[in-house]
Protein backbone atom coordinates (compact mmCIF):
# COMPACT_ATOMS: atom_id res chain seq x y z
CA UNK A 1 0.00 0.00 0.00
CA UNK A 2 2.58 2.51 0.85
CA UNK A 3 3.95 1.82 -2.19
CA UNK A 4 1.32 2.92 -4.83
CA UNK A 5 0.66 5.78 -2.28
CA UNK A 6 4.14 7.07 -3.15
CA UNK A 7 3.49 6.52 -6.52
CA UNK A 8 -0.09 8.34 -6.69
CA UNK A 9 1.21 11.21 -4.70
CA UNK A 10 2.59 13.08 -8.35
CA UNK A 11 -0.78 12.99 -9.64
CA UNK A 12 -2.07 14.39 -6.91
CA UNK A 13 0.68 17.19 -6.96
CA UNK A 14 -0.35 18.40 -10.33
CA UNK A 15 -3.84 17.99 -9.54
CA UNK A 16 -4.46 21.95 -9.99
CA UNK A 17 -2.18 21.76 -13.24
CA UNK A 18 -4.38 19.24 -14.76
CA UNK A 19 -7.74 20.91 -14.15
CA UNK A 20 -6.45 24.22 -15.45
CA UNK A 21 -5.36 21.88 -18.43
CA UNK A 22 -8.74 20.09 -19.24
CA UNK A 23 -10.86 23.63 -18.51
CA UNK A 24 -8.76 25.58 -21.01
CA UNK A 25 -9.45 22.33 -23.13
CA UNK A 26 -13.04 22.50 -23.01
CA UNK A 27 -13.40 26.37 -23.30
CA UNK A 28 -11.33 25.58 -26.76
CA UNK A 29 -13.99 23.37 -27.96
CA UNK A 30 -16.79 25.51 -26.74
CA UNK A 31 -15.10 28.34 -29.23
CA UNK A 32 -14.65 26.10 -32.06
CA UNK A 33 -18.64 24.40 -31.72
CA UNK A 34 -19.56 27.93 -31.32
CA UNK A 35 -17.76 29.46 -34.24
CA UNK A 36 -19.01 26.38 -36.36
CA UNK A 37 -22.78 27.20 -35.20
CA UNK A 38 -22.25 30.79 -36.22
CA UNK A 39 -20.93 30.19 -39.62
CA UNK A 40 -23.28 27.94 -40.69
CA UNK A 41 -26.43 29.46 -39.08
CA UNK A 42 -25.06 32.99 -40.80
CA UNK A 43 -24.09 31.87 -43.53
CA UNK A 44 -26.41 29.10 -44.99
CA UNK A 45 -29.28 30.49 -43.06
CA UNK A 46 -29.10 33.61 -46.01
CA UNK A 47 -28.16 36.83 -43.59
CA UNK A 48 -24.53 36.94 -45.43
CA UNK A 49 -25.65 36.54 -48.66
CA UNK A 50 -28.46 39.29 -48.56
CA UNK A 51 -25.34 41.76 -46.89
CA UNK A 52 -22.88 40.52 -49.93
CA UNK A 53 -25.26 41.33 -52.59
CA UNK A 54 -26.37 44.61 -51.89
CA UNK A 55 -22.43 45.25 -51.14
CA UNK A 56 -22.04 44.78 -54.68
CA UNK A 57 -25.17 46.26 -56.11
CA UNK A 58 -24.52 49.17 -54.27
CA UNK A 59 -20.67 49.41 -54.93
CA UNK A 60 -19.56 47.17 -57.74
CA UNK A 61 -21.91 46.32 -60.32
CA UNK A 62 -24.85 48.59 -59.77
CA UNK A 63 -26.88 45.67 -61.13
CA UNK A 64 -28.60 43.54 -58.94
CA UNK A 65 -28.93 40.42 -61.00
CA UNK A 66 -25.31 40.61 -62.02
CA UNK A 67 -24.32 40.83 -58.17
CA UNK A 68 -26.63 38.08 -57.30
CA UNK A 69 -24.79 35.54 -60.25
CA UNK A 70 -21.50 36.44 -59.11
CA UNK A 71 -22.57 35.78 -55.28
CA UNK A 72 -24.26 32.50 -56.66
CA UNK A 73 -20.94 31.36 -58.34
CA UNK A 74 -18.36 32.56 -56.21
CA UNK A 75 -19.64 32.35 -52.44
CA UNK A 76 -22.52 29.87 -52.63
CA UNK A 77 -21.18 27.32 -55.01
CA UNK A 78 -18.38 27.31 -52.23
CA UNK A 79 -19.63 28.02 -48.83
CA UNK A 80 -18.99 24.86 -47.57
CA UNK A 81 -15.55 25.56 -48.33
CA UNK A 82 -15.09 28.92 -46.88
CA UNK A 83 -17.12 27.77 -43.67
CA UNK A 84 -14.47 24.77 -43.22
CA UNK A 85 -11.84 27.34 -43.83
CA UNK A 86 -13.41 29.90 -41.06
CA UNK A 87 -13.09 27.03 -38.57
CA UNK A 88 -9.87 25.87 -39.26
CA UNK A 89 -8.42 29.17 -39.04
CA UNK A 90 -10.44 30.01 -35.81
CA UNK A 91 -9.43 26.50 -34.29
CA UNK A 92 -6.16 26.81 -35.34
CA UNK A 93 -5.43 30.55 -33.53
CA UNK A 94 -7.14 29.01 -30.54
CA UNK A 95 -4.91 26.04 -30.18
CA UNK A 96 -1.55 28.42 -31.04
CA UNK A 97 -2.97 30.74 -27.91
CA UNK A 98 -3.05 27.20 -25.89
CA UNK A 99 0.31 26.22 -26.96
CA UNK A 100 1.22 29.97 -25.65
CA UNK A 101 0.47 28.80 -22.39
CA UNK A 102 2.09 25.81 -22.48
CA UNK A 103 5.35 27.32 -23.85
CA UNK A 104 4.83 29.40 -20.77
CA UNK A 105 5.03 26.68 -18.16
CA UNK A 106 8.25 25.02 -19.82
CA UNK A 107 9.98 28.74 -20.26
CA UNK A 108 8.97 28.46 -16.01
CA UNK A 109 10.70 25.60 -15.56
CA UNK A 110 13.74 25.98 -17.63
CA UNK A 111 14.61 29.59 -15.62
CA UNK A 112 13.91 27.31 -12.51
CA UNK A 113 16.88 25.07 -13.85
CA UNK A 114 19.20 27.84 -14.89
CA UNK A 115 18.67 29.54 -11.62
CA UNK A 116 20.36 26.53 -10.54
CA UNK A 117 23.26 25.86 -13.46
CA UNK A 118 24.01 29.64 -12.32
CA UNK A 119 23.53 28.96 -8.23
CA UNK A 120 21.59 31.62 -7.43
CA UNK A 121 20.90 32.27 -3.79
CA UNK A 122 17.22 32.84 -3.92
CA UNK A 123 14.91 30.19 -4.22
CA UNK A 124 12.80 29.93 -7.38
CA UNK A 125 9.11 30.90 -7.80
CA UNK A 126 6.99 29.48 -10.44
CA UNK A 127 3.41 29.99 -11.21
CA UNK A 128 0.60 28.10 -8.73
CA UNK A 129 -0.10 25.53 -11.51
CA UNK A 130 3.82 24.10 -10.62
CA UNK A 131 3.87 24.39 -7.57
CA UNK A 132 4.74 20.91 -7.14
CA UNK A 133 7.92 21.77 -10.05
CA UNK A 134 8.90 24.40 -7.86
CA UNK A 135 8.90 22.34 -4.46
CA UNK A 136 11.23 19.86 -6.18
CA UNK A 137 13.59 22.27 -8.16
CA UNK A 138 14.43 24.11 -4.71
CA UNK A 139 14.91 20.74 -2.97
CA UNK A 140 17.35 20.24 -5.41
CA UNK A 141 18.68 23.99 -5.26
CA UNK A 142 19.41 23.73 -1.62
CA UNK A 143 20.97 19.71 -1.51
CA UNK A 144 23.37 21.08 -4.46
CA UNK A 145 24.08 23.84 -2.76
CA UNK A 146 24.41 21.88 0.78
CA UNK A 147 27.06 19.01 -0.98
CA UNK A 148 28.78 22.07 -2.43
CA UNK A 149 29.63 23.51 0.62
CA UNK A 150 30.25 20.51 2.21
CA UNK A 151 32.73 19.45 -0.67
CA UNK A 152 34.14 22.82 -0.50
CA UNK A 153 35.16 22.40 3.62
CA UNK A 154 36.47 18.87 3.00
CA UNK A 155 38.68 20.02 0.25
CA UNK A 156 39.54 22.82 2.53
CA UNK A 157 40.28 20.47 5.44
CA UNK A 158 42.25 18.43 3.10
CA UNK A 159 44.35 21.45 1.71
CA UNK A 160 44.82 22.30 5.19
CA UNK A 161 46.03 18.75 6.02
CA UNK A 162 48.48 18.64 3.53
CA UNK A 163 49.80 21.74 4.05
CA UNK A 164 50.43 20.72 7.82
CA UNK A 165 52.00 17.27 7.08
CA UNK A 166 54.44 19.07 4.58
CA UNK A 167 55.41 21.48 7.43
CA UNK A 168 55.57 18.22 9.70
CA UNK A 169 57.59 16.20 7.29
CA UNK A 170 60.75 18.97 7.14
CA UNK A 171 61.04 18.88 10.91
CA UNK A 172 62.05 14.63 11.18
CA UNK A 173 63.92 15.38 8.26
CA UNK A 174 65.74 18.25 9.14
CA UNK A 175 66.19 15.84 12.75
CA UNK A 176 67.61 12.94 10.53
CA UNK A 177 70.02 14.72 8.04
CA UNK A 178 71.74 16.79 11.17
CA UNK A 179 72.04 14.05 13.41
CA UNK A 180 73.84 11.47 10.53
CA UNK A 181 75.57 14.30 9.82
CA UNK A 182 76.98 14.42 12.99
CA UNK A 183 77.81 10.62 13.16
CA UNK A 184 79.43 10.84 9.54
CA UNK A 185 81.71 14.11 10.54
CA UNK A 186 82.59 13.34 14.19
CA UNK A 187 85.16 10.74 14.17
CA UNK A 188 85.75 10.52 18.43
CA UNK A 189 81.97 9.96 19.33
CA UNK A 190 81.71 7.97 22.28
CA UNK A 191 80.00 4.31 21.65
CA UNK A 192 77.32 5.99 24.23
CA UNK A 193 76.63 9.37 22.59
CA UNK A 194 76.73 7.56 19.04
CA UNK A 195 73.76 4.94 20.61
CA UNK A 196 71.80 7.69 21.62
CA UNK A 197 72.16 9.93 18.31
CA UNK A 198 71.38 6.51 16.65
CA UNK A 199 67.97 5.95 18.72
CA UNK A 200 67.32 10.19 18.19
CA UNK A 201 67.48 9.55 14.70
CA UNK A 202 65.02 6.38 14.32
CA UNK A 203 62.25 7.76 15.99
CA UNK A 204 62.20 10.39 13.82
CA UNK A 205 62.69 8.46 10.70
CA UNK A 206 59.70 6.54 12.26
CA UNK A 207 57.69 9.55 12.63
CA UNK A 208 58.85 10.43 8.97
CA UNK A 209 57.61 7.12 7.89
CA UNK A 210 54.14 7.63 9.43
CA UNK A 211 53.76 11.10 7.88
CA UNK A 212 54.71 9.85 4.71
CA UNK A 213 51.89 6.83 5.19
CA UNK A 214 49.57 9.45 6.05
CA UNK A 215 50.13 10.96 2.51
CA UNK A 216 49.64 7.76 1.11
CA UNK A 217 46.01 7.03 3.45
CA UNK A 218 45.22 10.57 1.80
CA UNK A 219 45.84 9.01 -1.48
CA UNK A 220 44.06 5.80 -1.05
CA UNK A 221 40.96 7.11 0.54
CA UNK A 222 40.32 9.34 -2.38
CA UNK A 223 41.17 7.17 -5.16
CA UNK A 224 39.67 4.15 -4.06
CA UNK A 225 36.04 2.78 -3.47
CA UNK A 226 35.70 0.22 -0.42
CA UNK A 227 34.57 -2.94 -1.70
CA UNK A 228 34.26 -6.36 0.53
CA UNK A 229 35.16 -9.65 0.24
CA UNK A 230 33.30 -11.60 3.16
CA UNK A 231 34.26 -14.83 5.21
CA UNK A 232 33.49 -15.96 8.48
CA UNK A 233 36.09 -15.33 11.38
CA UNK A 234 36.51 -16.37 14.88
CA UNK A 235 36.45 -12.67 16.37
CA UNK A 236 37.24 -13.60 19.69
CA UNK A 237 40.72 -14.75 18.34
CA UNK A 238 41.05 -11.83 16.30
CA UNK A 239 40.62 -9.21 19.27
CA UNK A 240 43.12 -11.58 21.38
CA UNK A 241 45.90 -10.85 18.52
CA UNK A 242 45.01 -7.25 18.31
CA UNK A 243 45.61 -6.56 21.92
CA UNK A 244 49.09 -8.78 22.09
CA UNK A 245 50.39 -6.54 18.94
CA UNK A 246 49.96 -3.46 20.78
CA UNK A 247 51.06 -4.39 24.06
CA UNK A 248 54.42 -2.38 22.89
CA UNK A 249 52.20 0.54 22.43
CA UNK A 250 50.00 0.02 25.90
CA UNK A 251 53.94 -0.65 27.81
CA UNK A 252 54.81 3.22 26.50
CA UNK A 253 52.45 4.85 28.68
CA UNK A 254 51.81 2.10 31.62
CA UNK A 255 48.39 0.74 30.06
CA UNK A 256 46.48 -2.81 30.62
CA UNK A 257 43.92 -3.57 28.04
CA UNK A 258 41.06 -6.14 29.61
CA UNK A 259 39.20 -7.98 26.41
CA UNK A 260 35.82 -9.05 27.83
CA UNK A 261 34.51 -11.33 24.96
CA UNK A 262 32.82 -14.42 24.49
CA UNK A 263 34.81 -17.61 23.49
CA UNK A 264 34.59 -18.73 20.07
CA UNK A 265 32.56 -16.21 18.81
CA UNK A 266 32.51 -16.07 15.05
CA UNK A 267 30.97 -13.50 13.03
CA UNK A 268 30.82 -13.30 8.80
CA UNK A 269 32.79 -10.02 7.74
CA UNK A 270 35.79 -8.51 5.77
CA UNK A 271 38.59 -9.81 7.71
CA UNK A 272 40.97 -7.21 6.63
CA UNK A 273 38.51 -3.82 6.92
CA UNK A 274 37.30 -4.74 10.27
CA UNK A 275 40.22 -5.45 11.37
CA UNK A 276 41.36 -2.10 10.17
CA UNK A 277 38.31 -0.76 12.12
CA UNK A 278 39.47 -1.87 15.48
CA UNK A 279 43.56 -1.43 15.05
CA UNK A 280 42.23 1.77 14.69
CA UNK A 281 39.56 2.34 17.48
CA UNK A 282 42.09 0.54 19.75
CA UNK A 283 45.01 3.27 18.08
CA UNK A 284 42.89 5.78 19.31
CA UNK A 285 42.11 4.63 22.48
CA UNK A 286 45.98 4.29 23.40
CA UNK A 287 46.69 7.69 21.76
CA UNK A 288 43.74 9.46 23.95
CA UNK A 289 44.12 7.50 27.36
CA UNK A 290 45.88 8.86 30.17
CA UNK A 291 48.49 7.09 31.59
CA UNK A 292 48.56 4.00 34.24
CA UNK A 293 44.66 3.32 33.36
CA UNK A 294 42.98 0.79 31.58
CA UNK A 295 41.33 0.25 28.16
CA UNK A 296 38.37 -2.54 28.04
CA UNK A 297 37.16 -4.15 25.32
CA UNK A 298 34.00 -5.45 25.41
CA UNK A 299 31.95 -7.81 23.41
CA UNK A 300 28.60 -8.69 23.67
CA UNK A 301 26.51 -10.65 21.49
CA UNK A 302 22.79 -9.30 21.45
CA UNK A 303 20.07 -11.44 19.25
CA UNK A 304 21.16 -10.78 15.75
CA UNK A 305 23.59 -8.14 16.39
CA UNK A 306 27.13 -7.95 17.95
CA UNK A 307 28.33 -4.86 20.01
CA UNK A 308 31.99 -4.46 20.42
CA UNK A 309 32.80 -1.09 22.66
CA UNK A 310 36.45 0.45 23.15
CA UNK A 311 36.71 2.17 26.58
CA UNK A 312 39.66 4.15 27.58
CA UNK A 313 39.82 6.80 30.69
CA UNK A 314 41.17 10.18 28.65
CA UNK A 315 40.43 14.22 28.51
CA UNK A 316 36.27 14.31 27.55
CA UNK A 317 35.10 14.89 24.16
CA UNK A 318 33.32 18.36 23.86
CA UNK A 319 30.03 17.64 22.17
CA UNK A 320 30.72 19.48 19.30
CA UNK A 321 33.66 16.96 18.26
CA UNK A 322 31.75 14.01 18.74
CA UNK A 323 29.37 15.08 16.21
CA UNK A 324 32.04 16.00 13.93
CA UNK A 325 34.85 13.50 14.97
CA UNK A 326 33.65 10.90 11.94
CA UNK A 327 34.16 13.50 8.74
CA UNK A 328 36.47 13.28 6.88
CA UNK A 329 40.37 15.03 7.96
CA UNK A 330 39.15 16.27 10.94
CA UNK A 331 41.61 15.91 13.73
CA UNK A 332 40.25 15.63 17.43
CA UNK A 333 44.43 16.91 18.14
CA UNK A 334 44.59 19.89 16.03
CA UNK A 335 48.51 20.52 17.04
CA UNK A 336 50.57 19.88 14.34
CA UNK A 337 53.15 18.87 16.65
CA UNK A 338 51.22 16.20 18.19
CA UNK A 339 52.41 12.90 17.47
CA UNK A 340 49.30 11.27 17.73
CA UNK A 341 47.65 13.66 15.09
CA UNK A 342 47.11 11.66 12.12
CA UNK A 343 45.45 12.51 8.71
CA UNK A 344 42.12 12.81 10.31
CA UNK A 345 40.74 9.63 7.77
CA UNK A 346 40.80 6.74 10.60
CA UNK A 347 37.45 7.38 11.99
CA UNK A 348 36.22 8.30 8.73
CA UNK A 349 37.46 5.17 6.85
CA UNK A 350 36.45 2.83 10.50
CA UNK A 351 32.64 4.76 9.78
CA UNK A 352 32.27 3.90 6.29
CA UNK A 353 33.48 0.16 6.65
CA UNK A 354 31.16 -0.56 9.49
CA UNK A 355 28.39 0.85 7.76
CA UNK A 356 29.16 -1.12 4.13
CA UNK A 357 28.82 -3.97 6.59
CA UNK A 358 25.24 -3.35 7.72
CA UNK A 359 26.10 -1.76 10.91
CA UNK A 360 26.92 1.12 13.21
CA UNK A 361 29.92 3.40 14.63
CA UNK A 362 29.04 5.92 17.52
CA UNK A 363 30.92 7.95 20.10
CA UNK A 364 30.06 9.06 23.31
CA UNK A 365 32.36 10.64 25.88
CA UNK A 366 31.92 12.36 29.29
CA UNK A 367 33.38 12.19 32.94
CA UNK A 368 36.94 11.46 31.41
CA UNK A 369 35.69 8.62 29.69
CA UNK A 370 35.18 7.85 25.69
CA UNK A 371 33.80 5.17 24.25
CA UNK A 372 33.60 3.79 20.55
CA UNK A 373 30.71 1.64 19.66
CA UNK A 374 30.34 -0.75 16.73
CA UNK A 375 27.50 -2.63 16.39
CA UNK A 376 27.97 -5.17 13.26
CA UNK A 377 24.84 -7.45 12.64
CA UNK A 378 25.23 -11.45 12.68
CA UNK A 379 24.97 -12.70 9.06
Amino acid sequence: MKNKDNKLKPNDDFKQFQTKIFVRAVFIMLITILVVFFVFNYVLGGHLSKFVVSFLTRFVYGDYEYALSVYQRVFRNNKMYYCIAIVLIVFFIVLREYLKIFTEYFNEINSGIDAIIAEDSEDVVLSQELMAVEKKINVIKHTLSKRKLEAERAEQRKNDLVVYLAHDLKTPLTSVIGYLNLLHDENRISDELREKYLAITLEKAERLEDLINEFFEITRFNLSNISLEYSRVNLTRMLEQLTYEFKPMLLEKNLECALICPQNLFVKCDVDKVQRVFDNLLRNAVNYSFEDEEIKIIVRQEEERISIKFINRGNTIPQEKQERIFEQFYRLDTARSSKSGGAGLGLAIAKEIVELHGGTLSVRSENEEIEFEVILPVL
